[in-house]
């Protein structure tokens, strides 16, 4: 495969950046005078942790010869001489001075070699040993470390220094592609900033001081969690899209948290206008721990990339933004983190899903092509949105229309176009009482009434029953209906991963076999895309020209949700 670039894009909540807590190693312990770690049945721990790590100084090792596998040793005669031998005084020869002599090899350790496994000597300022990523359980951020990287630049490095690929050989990432990170929604920062002399591996520039939740989005410590809100997504389609239009790379790899990295696929493959492949990937296992999945997800993803099995006849991308994970390729609309194990991850919608996969031979395989419209192809990509939509907020006199801007002169979407848009969920049961009002309803009314004074976009999406979409309540419903006729869009799906389509509404959008969380994402970009729907004079009582003109803006947005 020949050589390619690839730009690697830090997401937020990201277990496949994220490393096991830094715990003082038993031999720091015992150098200092501390207690030992204990394993989990109360015995000292037989072995410390080996954390990757930088030496400040060569150092020169012997190793055992024949102590790299219990078999070495039964094809004896098919090894070379050892460079020396140990005594049982210590001493080196290169020769044997007694037949218990231990044959070694003799290896030169040099800062430049890259990150060696270490046991890991840290102590706290107050010559406490680290037990976890706090100085104490549930301590305050100052008092926190980040187990998270602040870009890939170092699970990339760790994976091509130490992770062995089948032919035995390291260097699996470097061999393939040269690759440049980028900090898009990252999930760790520099709480205290970083100066361009300090830089070894984040590129360019200084760092100001960074702050959590809103320079980067970590989930551990759990009691610190800081996941991305609703405005983010601009930063992410501005900053992905700019990567995207430069003609160095040839493909990008996004990594984020498990849970919701199908969602940030799904918005890449609607809104990004590229040719190129984007691949995302996550893990369940973080970096270092026992049979982490992460490293493998990467390498696929750049091999994929390398491949050019996605590229049509004339270059172009055919298949959007995909996630691979554990060797198989999914697409952005229809996947869905099922469990948080390996393997778990599952496509939706009852119609496929899984577009190709990379054997354990690592041949890459394309089995099928996405139906829906993509990237390149998608009618609600950046570059055809409009510069300004209309949107609808309640007034001092009622109801009114204003501009809401999406794009800057530059062409950069903003913060403030983002919609904001609900998930309704209906279940059986659902009326308050025998009677059908909405007097109950308060819930849901006070809902409505909030998005209608946000000042944004806003829109809802409804998920019924399967796969119809529909709403049990007919007091919910008929609120629903006011607030399509108030100008918010409103799209029915079914429960859970519903396998048949949601039926048509004259007044509602039919969300395909589309899940809540993914149609609500197609909803942000539709409302960008068209703005609010008409409204009416009076949203509980509409006139017969006003519900027209709802069906045939409604008609818009379903053209959108059938195709993309």
């Amino acid at each position: 495969m020949p050589k390619i670039r690839i730009a690697h894009l830090a997401g937020p909540t990201a277990t496949i950046q994220n490393t096991p807590p830094l715990v003082t190693s038993n031999k720091a312990r015992a150098a200092h005078g501390l207690p030992p770690r204990k394993a989990e049945s109360g015995e000292d721990l037989r072995f410390d942790g080996l954390r990757a790590q930088r030496l400040a100084l060569p150092a020169k090792v012997y190793v055992e010869q024949f102590s790299a596998h219990p078999l070495e040793k039964d094809a004896a005669e098919l090894y070379g001489k050892p460079d020396a031998y140990v005594g049982a005084d210590g001493a080196v020869s290169k020769e044997p001075r007694s037949p218990s002599d231990k044959p070694v090899y003799e290896i030169e350790l040099k800062p430049e070699d890259g990150l060696y496994p270490l046991p890991y000597m840290a102590l706290q300022a107050d010559g406490r040993p680290w037990e976890e990523e706090c100085a104490d359980p549930n301590a305050p951020a100052p008092k926190a470390r980040q187990g998270f990287f602040p870009d890939g630049s170092r699970s990339f490095e760790e994976i091509d220094r130490l992770s062995i690929g089948a032919d035995g050989l390291a260097g699996t990432l470097s061999g393939l592609a040269d690759i440049d990170f980028y900090r898009v929604l990252p999930p760790a920062g520099f709480t205290k900033g970083r100066s361009e002399a300090e830089r070894t591996d984040i590129g360019p520039g200084d760092i100001p001081p960074e702050l959590r939740g809103r320079n980067f989005f970590p989930y551990k410590p759990y009691h610190l969690g800081a996941p991305p809100p609703r405005p983010a997504l601009a930063k992410l389609t501005n900053d992905v899209q700019r990567v995207m239009n430069d003609d160095a790379y040839d493909g990008a790899i996004w990594t984020q948290g498990s849970p919701n990295v199908e969602e940030s696929a799904y918005w890449m493959n609607l809104l990004i206008d590229t040719k190129k492949p984007i691949c995302c990937n996550a893990a369940q296992r973080p970096q270092g721990q026992i049979s982490n999945d992460g490293p493998h997800n990467i390498y696929d993803s750049v091999r994929y990339i390398s491949s050019q099995k996605w590229a049509d006849g004339a270059g172009a991308n055919r298949l959007g933004a995909i996630l691979i994970q554990e060797q198989q390729f999914f697409a952005a609309r229809e996947v869905a983190k099922g469990d948080a194990r390996p393997g778990a991850y599952t496509p939706l919608g009852g119609h496929g899903g899984i577009v190709g996969q990379i054997s354990h031979l690592g041949n890459i395989s394309i089995m099928y092509l996405p139906a829906y419209k993509h990237t390149h192809l998608s009618e609600v990509r950046t570059t055809l949105l409009p510069a300004e939509v209309e949107a609808v907020r309640k007034g001092v006199s009622g109801l009114e229309r204003f501009t809401v801007k999406i794009k800057d002169a530059s062409g950069n979407i903003l913060e403030s176009a983002i919609p904001s848009v609900s998930i309704v969920k209906d279940g059986g049961y659902c009326e308050l009482d025998w009677e059908t009002g909405t007097e109950g309803e308060a819930d849901l009314k006070a809902l409505i009434a909030h998005k209608l004074s946000l000042g944004l976009l806003t829109g809802l999406v409804v998920e019924g029953t399967v796969p119809y979409g529909n709403m049990t309540s007919r007091a919910r419903q008929k609120l629903v209906l006011e607030a399509v006729f108030s100008g918010m869009p409103v799209v029915r799906v079914g429960r859970g991963g519903a396998t048949g389509f949601a039926d048509p509404h004259p007044f509602m959008i039919a969300g395909s076999n589309l899940t809540s969380t993914k149609a609500r994402l197609l909803l942000f970009a539709c409302l960008m895309k068209f703005g609010a729907l008409p409204t009416a004079v009076d949203p509980a009582n509409p006139t017969k020209a006003e519900m027209e003109a709802t069906m045939r803006a409604v008609a818009k947005y379903q053209d959108i949700f059938d195709t993309h």
